[in-house]
């Protein structure tokens, strides 16, 4: 289950793992990454908000000051 989508400079990607799916989020302004591990029975809806509010949180902690890769 891949799946990517944009929501408001935020890439959301679902990769199933065994009976789980790991959901990453990653804000595109500034490559702040984070994911979570779900049951895969919950919802794409459900997978996806509790991602977005963990990455909220990280942003709000001082997280999101991650800087760009650099180019090589």
């Amino acid at each position: 289950m891949e799946n990517a989508g944009d929501k408001d400079g935020v890439i959301v990607e679902f990769h199933r793992v065994g009976n789980a799916v790991k959901v990453s989020a990653v804000d595109t302004r500034t490559y702040l990454e984070v994911s979570i591990l779900a049951p895969a029975t919950c919802s794409e809806r459900e997978m996806t908000d509790t991602v977005l509010r963990k990455l909220a949180y990280v942003q709000k902690k001082g997280g999101g000051t991650v800087r760009p890769p650099a180019k090589r």
